[in-house]
């Protein structure tokens, strides 16, 4: 693919003659290249990272939290497959699975542990570097599409009412400006977005922030034989007893390996410790992660992040949002990686922007404002998902729900309960917490009316791995060589 020609600086847009619209999208990782594929088609697109990306699923610089456990929703696989038809396959012939939900998951709730009901939803299931290397190869060869790695954004261009396009610096050292019909923002949980906005006279946008005090460490570990259809294993907090959230999550991963993420909250986080992994796993409300990963052989150190408040830029109700910029992703909204919502929305958000800019053109007046309130949909139901729980725990920080919010909270807690032993609630809890099915799914009548007669079936008394699924990983070698006890 070769740079477009650039246009002279201060050229507006629309001044180009017969030249195609032109998109700018900064951020090269999941969001960016997702809004490359909603853009492609009605422009053409330049993506600007800082990072030299690799050729290969990698880790990079830019995306430290690639290294922890990654849920792809079917809310967001099917978002990416509308924008890249084709890519689920890519996945999975690249090593990842798919895996139906709540048949290949054993989870304890807050509530209880779910049953394995047959299929009603799914997630796929692979580390975030191959998730976005594919979606990166994908898009990479779209006709139109440019890919700037290893170059550094300065700034936007234009003014308070329009944004004109970016100011950035080559490999090489030198200044240019990329002009561009619309500007989208997909740089992440470390966007600037902020900074340069108000550099353009842009009032500010209001924020919101709750921080829970959340730390989670990870670490791979080479899966036993005979676990290849092993299910993703996830213990949850309780928010309801006052101690701090602590969980642990096992997710199956490419070449045969556990992606096994802990967490917790002030007072109970997790170390960077390989001697503490496991007694941290076995320590939280069921031992089960623990007990299962002893006899599996680590692979790598414990890798710890800290940075996890939830944050999010209600760029929506800025009176005066100028045309030509739009934020999607994390330089929106960022969540508690815990509940996996993130790339979702990115996907959710990119295919609302594909859809506008379909309808109105892309630099159509008010289409960025237009833009900008559609992506703030999806990120609105994964806000108070993870901020309606996170709020609830010792020390966290952040506005108290009111009267209607704590009302709504305990009925979620009858929900997820019910859930455990009626498949037909269980079916609303997980459309909506896989962001296939609007938050007023939960409140239909017949789910509302079957919470209140409340569970059919008594509650699960532990996990509920199958015999086959015990054998395969307590018969095997423990990591020291020596026979694991059944």
């Amino acid at each position: 693919m070769s740079e477009p020609a650039s246009v002279p600086r201060g050229a507006a847009p629309g001044s180009r003659g017969t030249a195609s619209p032109r998109a700018v999208v900064i951020g090269a990782g999941l969001a960016g290249m997702l809004a490359a594929a909603a853009l492609h088609r009605h422009a053409e697109v330049t993506v600007v990272d800082r990072d030299v990306l690799p050729a290969e699923p990698a880790p990079r610089k830019g995306l430290p939290q690639a290294r922890h456990a990654h849920l792809l929703w079917s809310g967001g696989a099917r978002a990416m497959e509308d924008l890249l038809p084709g890519v689920t396959a890519a996945w999975l012939a690249a090593g990842a699975r798919r895996i139906p939900l709540p048949t290949g998951l054993v989870s304890l709730s807050a509530q209880g542990w779910l049953r394995r009901w047959p299929e009603m939803e799914f997630m796929i299931s692979c580390t975030r570097d191959l998730l976005d290397s594919v979606i990166r190869e994908q898009v990479a060869k779209k006709e139109g599409v440019t890919l700037l790695a290893g170059t550094e954004l300065l700034g936007l261009e234009g003014g308070a009412l329009r944004v004109t396009g970016v100011r950035v610096r080559t490999p090489e050292g030198e200044e240019r400006v990329l002009e561009a019909d619309l500007v989208v923002d997909a740089s992440g949980r470390g966007s600037r977005s902020v900074a340069w906005l108000d550099a353009l006279g842009v009032p500010q946008a209001p924020m919101d922030e709750v921080d829970s005090g959340l730390a989670y460490a990870s670490r791979i570990f080479r899966a036993p034989a005979g676990t290849e259809d092993f299910p993703v294993v996830n213990v949850q907090p309780d928010p309801a007893q006052p101690v701090p959230a602590q969980s642990a999550t096992i997710v199956p991963v490419e070449g045969g390996r556990w992606l096994v993420t802990l967490s917790g909250t002030h007072g109970g986080q997790p170390t960077a410790s390989a001697e503490e992994f496991e007694a941290f796993a076995r320590g939280v409300r069921d031992p089960v992660v623990g007990e299962l990963i002893a006899h599996a052989e680590p692979l790598t150190n414990v890798v710890l992040t800290r940075s996890t408040i939830n944050r999010r830029r209600f760029f929506e109700k800025v009176k005066d949002w100028p045309e030509g910029f739009v934020a999607i992703g994390d330089a929106v909204a960022t969540y508690n990686p815990v509940y996996g919502h993130g790339m979702s929305v990115a996907a959710q958000g990119a295919v609302a922007l594909r859809e506008h800019v379909a309808e109105h053109g892309l630099a159509a007046p008010g289409l960025a404002r237009r833009a900008q309130r559609a992506v703030a949909l999806p990120v609105k139901i994964a806000w108070e998902l993870a901020t309606g729980t996170d709020i609830r725990y010792p020390e966290a920080i952040g506005k108290q729900p009111g009267g209607t919010q704590k009302l709504l909270g305990r009925y979620v807690e009858r929900l997820m309960r019910t859930a455990t032993g009626r498949p037909l609630v269980a079916q609303a809890f997980l459309g909506v917490i896989t962001l296939s099915r609007p938050l007023s799914t939960l409140v239909k009548p017949e789910v509302l009316f079957a919470v209140l007669r409340g569970p059919r079936r008594s509650p699960l008394a532990g996990p509920p791995l199958t015999p086959e699924e015990r054998k395969a990983v307590l018969t095997a070698k423990e990591p020291s060589g020596t026979q694991a006890a059944g």
